[in-house]
C-alpha cells in the first residue's frame, strides 16, 4: 500500500479551508463546497471531510471531541528557528490558538505548537539555527 494522504473530519468546512489555504498556505483542489475538499501541501494529499456527509455516505454516528485536542498533529517544518517564531506569530495572528508558544528542544528543535479552529494540532519546527 501506499500512503496517498490524509484527512481529518471537519464541523465548519468553510472556516476550516479559510484557516488551511490561507493561513498555512495549503493549496485547493477543488470546489470549497464539495462534501469533501483536497488539499494539497508539498506534495501530501489533506482532505476535509464534511462530518455529517461522511456520516450520511457510512449510515453511521461518530464522536467528536470539541476544543484542542491532541488526538493526532500535523507538522509543518520551516527553514530556520527564526522562521518558526515568524511562522508562529503570523499563524497565531490569523486566528491559530497557541498551544506553546516557540521553544528550543533539547533535542535541537525550535518547535511550537497551534491549534486550529477545530482544535486539531499543528506543530511548526525546525532544526536548523541559521539566520532568516
Amino acid at each position: 500500500m501506499k500512503l496517498d494522504g490524509f484527512g481529518i473530519m471537519v464541523e465548519d468546512m468553510a472556516v476550516m479551508i479559510r484557516f488551511y489555504r490561507d493561513v498555512l498556505g495549503f493549496d485547493i483542489r477543488e470546489d470549497e463546497n464539495a462534501s469533501n475538499v483536497y488539499l494539497e501541501k508539498d506534495g501530501t494529499l489533506f482532505l476535509l471531510y464534511r462530518r455529517s456527509d461522511f456520516e450520511k455516505m457510512t449510515g453511521r454516528k461518530f464522536s467528536y471531541v470539541t476544543g484542542a485536542n491532541g488526538h493526532y498533529e500535523i507538522a509543518l517544518g520551516v527553514e530556520n528557528y527564526a522562521e518558526v517564531d515568524k511562522a508562529f506569530e503570523a499563524v497565531t495572528r490569523s486566528g491559530g490558538q497557541v498551544i506553546m508558544p516557540p521553544t528550543t528542544e533539547p533535542w535541537g528543535q525550535r518547535t511550537c505548537y497551534i491549534a486550529d479552529p477545530e482544535g486539531n494540532l499543528v506543530e511548526i519546527g525546525s532544526f536548523e539555527e541559521g539566520e532568516a
